[in-house]
């Protein structure tokens, strides 16, 4: 990918976020599922990395001047923050 190419920056942060945005939903349909069986540190983990993992993206999204994508990204890791907020407090 090359900054000269708009359309393969698109692609390529669009297929990010989309698979971002499963990985956040699956982590959210399982996280009951996780909590019940006593897999709390598991949760933890996948959230981190999922943290992780948007926050790089994010910032390779700013740094290639794709503010939307950025700020999606940036929805997707608050959400991810308070999910993370939540398991902590159980």
């Amino acid at each position: 990918m090359t900054a000269d190419d708009p359309r393969a920056d698109f692609a390529y942060f669009s297929a990010e976020y989309a698979q971002a945005l499963q990985a956040l939903t699956a982590i959210e349909n399982q996280s009951s599922t996780l909590l019940l069986l006593g897999n709390v540190d598991e949760l933890r983990t996948f959230i981190d990395q999922f943290i992780a993992m948007a926050s790089r993206v994010k910032a390779e999204a700013a740094d290639r001047n794709e503010p939307n994508f950025a700020e999606w990204f940036a929805e997707l890791i608050t959400k991810a923050e308070a999910l993370r907020v939540e398991i902590a407090q159980r």
